[in-house]
This record gives structure tokens, C-alpha cells and sequence, in this order.
């Protein structure tokens, strides 16, 4: 009978309640509407996609940011937390043992003890115990499985702030740039106007030109000067992100900063970007994985709620000495032992246990649904991507060549002034719509970096899944 007992026994800790996980069913497209992947770029080519831009100040900022941004370093405790909670759970689909050790000195007066004096009684123990649940309806293999899942969850989540605060980090910096280089032409655009109120001023009092002209020119010149105070402004704010997105120290974050004097124009945009099909998407974006990980979490409650529903099955032992003397411990007549087995479960709960089990039902349908949501907008995210990917580079193009027109309209503007075949305000619009161009080009320079940017972050970034 022994044999057909343990087999029955092996066989229901073997069994587990609830669905197995199975991944939902999406509608996924074969391939990408519009693409500027290349195939020849291979994943791990874009492991640290954003050394593709060539930028050593860029990589600095990036790594100093992996090190200390402290939204990264709060994640990592988080998954030290679930590592713990794992650890838990496996724990307790083991036995416990337990011991325990008591020494007691009693003391009995004379009336409750036959003979004619008072006594005094010494009493050790020592005793060992060990309790195993059975898991017969899979209940702590669940709770595992959850476990595991939160666990891994908690490591995309990683992966996606990560790639989340790269991803910013990049965008800030080529924002940085631009301000920069919009500080630039405003200096450039002063300096030739301060010569062009120069010259107007000589040309008054020459009687050359008349007051018109000469506040006209004045006026653009203070124009653009007050630009200027605004562009340096903008220019603090940026490097205080990207001090924050580094996990600079307070006291580091009040210091003048440096990052460098990358141009903007210097920085290399990507010639391609990796190909990636529609169905790798699933794999390679890790806030999608994440979510599927709370799915798979919430499908193995069920089987918990399910199984709480049933009895448990506990076996003890327990392995004791006790004497009257401390050296008679541990000897073979203070030697004790004892086993039992006790089934404990639920008779009338009134639908105590029904209504988890329905409960965790719900939240499994509802973590389904987040994930069905979560794909469907990575799917968007993309195709935005791409389109802004490609959009931005055309747009780039347009405003180099207007801006080519727009600088030789100027030099024909100043000719025929000075010819005296066009009046001033002539060339004053020449001025003014050039920086307006030359400003638009280095909008759509920044523009374009960061759609490039955002892309390699829709496709998952560059971490290994």
C-alpha cells in the first residue's frame, strides 16, 4: 500500500490549479508601412545606439546618467525588493525547521509536595521541529510563478527607464545644441547689425539717408539684442535637465557646467536604422514586456485563489531531550520524537474564496487589456516614428536650400543698395528673414536628431531582451 500512497501523493503535489499562460492574441502587421530600416544593421550594432551620433561629450553624459540618475538607482532597489520576494516564495515551498531551548527552575512549598520540606526542581529541554506543506494543488508553486514574473518585470521596467531617461538625455542634449547654436547666429546677426547702423549713421550725417533709415536699422538691432537675453536663459535651463538626468549633486548642479563644444552641425546623424519586423516589436520593447509580465503574474493568482479554495495538507516532526539535569541532555532516555499530519481547508466561507477567485479573474482580464493598449500604442509610436523620421530629413533639406537663396538675396540686396536701385528697408528685410531661415535650419538640424533618436527608443532601444 506504501508504493500506490507515495505515488498518489507524488502526483497531486505534481498537479497545479489555474490557466497556464498564454500570450494574447494581436493583430500584427507583416511589415512596416514606411520604413528606413536598413538590414544590414544587426542588433548588437546598435547596443549603444547612441554612440551612432559620434559625440564624445554625448557618450560622457550617457554614461555618467546609467551611474547616478536616481530614478535608475530607485528602479534597482526595486529589484532587489522582488529578488527578495522570490527568494520568499521558493523558501517556502521547502520544509521549516525550527528548535527551541528552555531551562526552568520551579520551586513547590511543603503543603503541595509529600515530603516535609519545600523543594526546588530543575527542568532542560531541548527541541527540534519541521513542518513541510504538501502542495497539493500547486498553490505555493503559483505564488512562485507570480513571483517570478514580478521579478522579471521589475527588470524591464528597468530597462525601460533606462532607455526612457537615454532617451531624454539625448533629445535634452541636442536642445542644448540648438539653443547654442541659435545664440550663435543671434551674435552673428548683432554684430552685422551693429555694422549696418554703423554705416547708416556715417551715410546721415553725410546726408546720404535720411532719420528713417537710420532708426529702422536701429530698431532690428535692438531687435535682435533682445533676443539674446532669452537664448542665454534657455540655454541654463537645458544644462539644469541635463544635470538632473545625470544625477549631479545639488552643489554640482549650482557650479557653472560644462558639456563640451559640440556644434550642432557636428554631430553625425545615423545613416540607418536597424530593421526590425512587426512581430519582433514584442520582444525588443521592454515596457511591453514588462506589461506582459504583470499579465502572466496576475494569471498565475488565479491558481492561487483557486487552490485557497481547497485543504492543506501539513506534516510535522518533532525531535525533543529533556531531563532534570543539563547532562542528562542529549542522552538516550531524555530522547523524545513525535509526527503528525493535519488537513486544515475551508467548509462554509459563504463565498469568501469564490469571490478571490473571481477577483483575481477580473484583474488578470484587466492586465490583458493593458497589454492589448500597451501594444497597440508601441505599434503607434512607431509608425509616427517612422514617418517623423522621414519627414524631418526631407524638412532639413527644403531649409538648407531656402537658406542658400535666402544668403545670396541678401548679398544682391546690399549690391543694388548700395547702387542706390532699392531702398533700406529692402535690405532690413533681407536681414530679417535670413536669421529667421538660418534659426528655422538649426530647428530642423535639432528636429532631425531627435526623430532619430526617438525612433531607436519606439524600436526598443538597444538592450538585449
Amino acid at each position: 500500500m506504501r508504493l500506490p500512497l507515495l505515488g498518489l501523493v507524488l502526483i497531486l503535489t505534481g498537479c497545479a490549479l489555474g490557466p497556464e499562460y498564454q500570450r494574447p492574441a494581436t493583430n500584427l502587421p507583416e511589415q512596416w508601412s514606411v520604413s528606413e530600416a536598413d538590414s544590414r544593421m544587426q542588433h548588437e550594432e546598435w547596443q549603444d545606439w547612441w554612440q551612432k551620433y559620434q559625440d564624445p561629450n554625448l557618450n560622457r553624459l550617457v554614461v555618467l546618467a546609467l551611474e547616478d540618475n536616481l530614478d535608475l538607482r530607485l528602479q534597482l532597489a526595486r529589484i532587489r525588493e522582488a529578488r527578495a520576494r522570490l527568494g520568499f516564495t521558493q523558501a517556502d515551498k521547502l520544509p521549516s525547521i525550527s528548535t527551541q531551548a528552555d531551562a526552568a527552575r520551579e520551586h513547590q512549598a511543603s503543603d503541595m509536595t509529600t515530603a516535609d520540606r519545600s523543594t526546588l526542581n530543575n527542568q532542560f529541554a531541548v527541541t527540534g521541529m519541521l513542518n513541510y506543506e504538501l502542495d497539493l494543488w500547486g498553490r505555493l508553486a503559483r505564488e512562485q510563478e507570480a513571483a517570478q514574473a514580478l521579478l522579471e518585470q521589475s527588470h524591464f521596467v528597468h530597462h525601460a527607464l533606462e532607455l526612457n531617461v537615454i532617451a531624454d538625455l539625448v533629445a535634452t542634449y541636442f536642445d542644448l545644441r540648438n539653443a547654442e547654436n541659435q545664440r550663435r547666429i543671434t551674435e552673428a546677426t548683432i554684430e552685422s547689425r551693429e555694422e549696418t547702423l554703423r554705416l547708416e549713421q556715417l551715410r546721415y550725417q553725410a546726408g546720404q539717408s535720411d532719420e528713417l533709415s537710420l532708426r529702422q536699422a536701429e530698431s532690428e538691432l535692438q531687435s535682435a539684442r533682445a533676443q539674446y537675453p532669452v537664448q542665454r536663459e534657455r540655454i541654463r535651463v537645458l544644462e539644469g535637465a541635463l544635470a538632473v538626468l545625470t544625477g549631479m549633486s545639488p552643489a554640482e548642479l549650482m557650479d557653472t557646467l560644462s558639456y563640451g563644444d559640440t556644434h550642432l552641425e557636428a554631430i553625425r546623424l545615423p545613416k540607418v536604422v536597424p530593421a526590425l519586423m512587426p512581430a519582433e516589436l514584442l520582444q525588443r520593447r521592454p515596457d511591453i514586456r514588462a506589461v506582459e509580465a504583470v499579465l502572466m503574474a496576475a494569471n498565475a493568482s488565479i491558481g492561487v485563489a483557486e487552490a485557497n479554495r481547497f485543504p492543506r495538507f501539513n506534516l510535522s516532526a518533532l525531535l525533543s531531550s529533556s531531563s532534570l539535569d543539563a547532562a542528562d541532555l542529549f542522552t538516550s532516555g531524555a530522547a523524545g520524537w513525535g509526527l503528525s499530519a493535519g488537513l486544515v481547508g475551508p467548509l462554509i466561507d459563504f463565498g469568501r474564496n469564490r469571490s478571490l477567485v473571481a477577483s483575481a479573474e477580473a484583474q488578470a482580464e484587466q492586465a490583458e487589456i493593458q497589454y492589448l493598449s500597451s501594444v497597440q500604442l508601441a505599434f503607434n509610436e512607431v509608425r509616427d516614428a517612422l514617418v517623423i523620421y522621414q519627414t524631418s530629413a526631407e524638412r532639413t533639406t527644403a531649409i538648407r536650400l531656402q537658406e542658400e537663396a535666402y544668403q545670396r538675396t541678401l548679398q544682391l540686396a546690399e549690391i543694388r543698395y548700395r547702387e542706390g536701385l532699392i531702398g533700406f528697408i529692402e535690405v532690413l528685410d533681407a536681414q530679417r528673414v535670413l536669421m529667421s531661415v538660418q534659426q528655422a535650419h538649426s530647428e530642423a538640424i535639432r528636429n532631425e536628431l531627435i526623430a532619430s533618436a526617438t525612433l531607436f527608443k519606439t524600436l526598443g532601444g538597444g538592450w538585449e531582451g
